[in-house]
Order: structure tokens, then C-alpha cells, then sequence
């Protein structure tokens, strides 16, 4: 406990002053987080363009000059320890700073340069963020993109640890994660999807023990859909029996399509034109505490570089034009 002490008061110490940070350090920032990463120094020294003994003996040299191991060698490769989970959320931090830094003088300059790194709901991948990142490109061609499927709190630990700027996270209430900032919440009913043909197509509206009556296509565990489905079935003592289940929507959208099976989603992840849509989606009806609610987060009080606190900004913009926001 007193030398991890030891080694926050050093960090403290070493990036308190505007003076001690320099451009020039972020390179070995960036070494650090690579390695993370990928577990590897032969693996980080190929996607950094060095060599691996190079690489080595960077990361030797700032362990002595730390004073302390950040990593600890396995077989072939290396994890952080305690230490260096320390280490790598401040390089982090730092690298975050010096983008953000970046992005402000390139937008002084007219040149608009950045980069936005998301983690999102997999919903989301077929039809809204693809239409969102390519109206905030054509505005802004040389801001760049990085997208990762997670949710849950696997999604804010992402926020937290800086390995993304923005969060798009289904929950079922609103968020009340004390280190968590929600920007904009959008009310999302479930619906219910299933090909043009389908018995049930003709309804306006539908509770799922009238979709139980046939095959379930199911979004698997853990998704927070799911959850909701659960639950709603919970209360009608009527187990889900799914005849088959997948995180990837689109192979769920593809199956319904050929058969009588009816499979679940969120707006947000079908395509606001629905004549481009060749499956019928109902809404379904749940009780008033099972609504879910889609968050985009980020972490409180960091400031986000210009690209992605432009890009957050559209999305509210859109979110209160499309969608039932909180």
C-alpha cells in the first residue's frame, strides 16, 4: 500500500506542472497503452513501428525512473499490475489532454482535424451511427472514427479508463453513476420485429405473451433488452424459450425475415425511413417501470476535445428531433 502511495504521489508530482509536460512524452504514453493493449511488447512494437528490444527497453528505462514494475512478464506476454493500472489511466488522461489540445489549435487554424472514440450498443451499428458519422464527416472529412461494441458497465468502465470519449449505453432508468455525466437520454420502447407476411404483421401495437405463441429470435445475455424481456415475462409466469439467440442484430433481422420467428429491437436501430425496411416492427407494450432508456455519457468533468464534444452535440440535436428524450 505505501508504494503504490508512492507511486501516485510521483504521478501527481511529475504531471502537475505544465512545464514537466511536453509533447516529447507522449510517445512513451503511447507505448504504454499500446502495450496494455494488445498484452504484448512484440505485438505493440509491430502496430508501433519499432523493434521489439527497443521497445523493451523503453519501457525498462521508464520502470526505472519510476521506480517501480509496471508489468509483470507471463509466458509470452506482459499484463500491468496494481502499479501500472495506475500508470496507464494518467498516460491515458494525458494522451486525452493532448488530443483535445490538438483538436482546438487545428480548429483555430480552419484545419478541423480529430478523433471521437466510441463504445456503443451493437444496435446501433447497423443504421444510426454509420448515418450520423457520415453527416458529421461530410462537414468535417478529416475527423476520425473509432468505434467499439460494448454496454453495460463494461461501456463506463471504457469512459472511465479513457479508452473512449462518448458512451451510448441502454439501462433501464436513468444513470446514477456518481464519476458519469449523461448528456441526453432517449426514451426507447421495445419493438417488436418479423417478416412483411408474418401473422401478427397486421397489429398495431402487441404485449409479448402474444408474440410467445411463436419462435423467439433473442438478443443474448447480457443486453439490457434482454433484461427487459425477462422481466416482462416474468410477471405473465411465462418463461422465453428463444429457439435461437445473437448479439449481432443483423443476423437476428436476417433470420425473421424467412420464417414466422419474431426477434426484439430498439428504434434507434432501425432506419428512421422504414420503406427501406423489408421486416414490419410493433411496438410492444411494457409496464411503465421496464422502459428502457438509451444514455450518451460521457465522464463527468473531462473536457472533450472539439470533435467529439461537436459530434455529442449533434447527436442530442438529433435525439430531441427523432426520438421521446428525458
Amino acid at each position: 500500500m505505501l508504494q503504490l502511495g508512492a507511486i501516485f504521489l510521483f504521478l501527481l508530482f511529475f504531471f502537475a506542472s505544465p512545464e514537466i509536460f511536453v509533447m516529447r512524452n507522449l510517445q512513451i504514453y503511447r507505448y504504454v497503452d499500446t502495450i496494455s493493449r494488445t498484452g504484448s511488447i512484440r505485438k505493440a512494437a509491430d502496430r508501433l513501428n519499432i523493434t521489439s528490444s527497443a521497445l523493451n527497453r523503453r519501457i525498462l528505462s521508464l520502470e526505472d525512473e519510476l521506480g517501480f514494475q509496471i508489468f509483470e512478464r507471463i509466458g509470452n506476454g506482459v499484463r500491468l499490475n496494481t502499479a501500472g493500472e495506475l500508470v496507464v489511466v494518467m498516460f491515458r488522461k494525458q494522451l486525452a489532454e493532448a488530443e483535445r489540445l490538438k483538436s482546438q489549435l487545428a480548429d483555430l487554424s480552419g484545419i478541423r482535424r480529430g478523433h471521437v472514440s466510441i463504445v456503443c450498443n451493437q444496435a446501433l451499428l447497423t443504421y444510426f451511427l454509420p448515418n450520423q458519422i457520415y453527416k458529421y464527416q461530410s462537414e468535417f472529412p478529416n475527423v476520425t472514427f473509432d468505434i467499439q461494441v460494448k454496454d453495460g458497465e463494461q461501456a463506463m468502465d471504457s469512459l472511465r479508463d479513457y479508452s473512449a470519449d462518448l458512451a451510448l449505453v441502454f439501462e433501464f432508468s436513468s444513470m446514477k453513476t456518481a464519476d458519469l455525466q449523461s448528456i441526453c437520454t432517449v426514451r426507447q420502447p421495445i419493438q417488436a420485429i418479423m417478416a412483411t407476411n408474418h401473422p401478427l404483421s397486421t397489429r398495431k401495437r402487441l404485449q409479448l405473451i402474444d408474440c410467445q405463441d411463436y419462435p423467439l429470435a433473442l438478443p443474448g445475455n447480457p443486453q439490457s433488452l434482454r433484461d427487459i424481456l425477462e422481466l416482462t415475462a416474468s410477471k405473465t409466469s411465462t418463461p422465453l424459450t428463444p429457439i435461437l439467440t445473437s448479439d449481432d442484430f443483423t443476423f437476428l433481422r436476417n433470420y425473421v425475415g424467412l420464417g414466422e420467428a419474431i426477434s426484439f429491437e430498439l428504434p434507434i436501430g432501425l432506419p428512421l425511413d422504414n420503406s427501406n425496411f423489408d421486416l414490419i416492427n410493433i411496438p410492444l407494450e411494457l409496464s411503465g417501470d421496464l422502459s428502457g432508456l438509451l444514455h450518451l455519457a460521457q465522464l463527468k468533468d473531462r473536457t472533450l476535445q472539439v470533435a467529439a464534444a461537436r459530434f455529442a452535440d449533434q447527436l442530442s440535436q438529433t435525439f430531441f428531433s427523432k426520438f421521446d428524450t428525458n
